[in-house]
């Protein structure tokens, strides 16, 4: 008998910042395993682009323009996501922000503090709380998954908002797997190393990365979205079903090097 864990049909997964990068590497995988998706951005275009692309594999998609940051366009957007796929069984909370300006410490105004922790600190809490409500509600033995970084266990200066954004969600996602495993609801945080994305591309496509840093990722790359889009299933599955409040380091083996 075949072993089809990984057979995702019948469930619903909502990736937050899933049009790009990590969040559009998730919902390819989990629709190729034959999820149907929900992906809430900001950007109009880079959502119809993951639409149509995600559609292609043959599975609902249904894209929201939502800022995450803004507790009633959560909700409503949660509502919606409902409404038009029926549940939601896995909830990634990958939308974020990067620091901007390269300020210090001691020069970070609090209006750059709040603009950082705003989306990727309080966002997360309202996309995950929507979703653990209506996992509560329904029974719905499903999971949280957020995209922390290494900054949250490595040195970030001149990054202290990003870092803290970070750490704080490796916590919040530690006290909700505890405080929801009794209803069979798991939660996970997923830490990526240097990914090539739209945020770090101003970052990694320079000298001083390719010199300096690329040489201390021992699998000689930066990381891309589809790296991560393996753990996606196996977390949304129920090869899975007995596994909460990991931390999972993907990053080449920059951090052990």
């Amino acid at each position: 008998m075949a072993y089809t864990p990984f057979d995702l049909t019948g469930k619903v997964a909502l990736i937050t910042g899933g049009n790009s990068g990590i969040g559009l590497g998730m919902a390819r995988a989990v629709a190729q395993a034959g999820a149907d998706v929900a992906i809430w951005g900001t950007n109009a275009a880079k959502n119809a682009a993951a639409k149509a692309e995600i559609e292609a594999i043959g599975v609902r998609v249904l894209t929201i323009e939502c800022d995450v940051g803004d507790e009633a366009a959560v909700d409503a957007a949660f509502a919606r996501t409902v409404e038009t796929l029926g549940k939601v069984d896995g909830c990634f909370a990958n939308a974020g922000v990067s620091g901007r300006g390269g300020a210090t410490f001691l020069q970070m105004s609090s209006e750059e503090w709040h603009r950082v922790t705003r989306i990727n600190l309080d966002g997360a809490f309202y996309t995950f709380r929507a979703a653990a409500r209506h996992m509560v509600e329904k029974g719905i033995q499903g999971v949280l998954v957020g995209t922390a970084s290494l900054a949250a266990i490595e040195a970030a200066p001149r990054s202290e908002h990003y870092a803290a954004t970070k750490g704080g969600m490796i916590s919040m996602v530690r006290a909700m797997s505890a405080e929801f495993a009794r209803y069979g609801i798991r939660s996970h945080s997923i830490l990526p190393g240097w990914i090539e994305t739209n945020m770090t591309a101003n970052a990694v496509n320079t000298d001083g990365f390719q010199k300096k840093v690329l040489p201390r990722v021992p699998m000689r790359r930066w990381g891309v979205g589809d790296d991560f889009g393996g753990i996606a299933v196996y977390l949304m599955s129920s090869a899975s079903k007995y596994h909460t409040g990991d931390t999972f380091v993907i990053d080449g083996g920059y951090s052990l090097f």
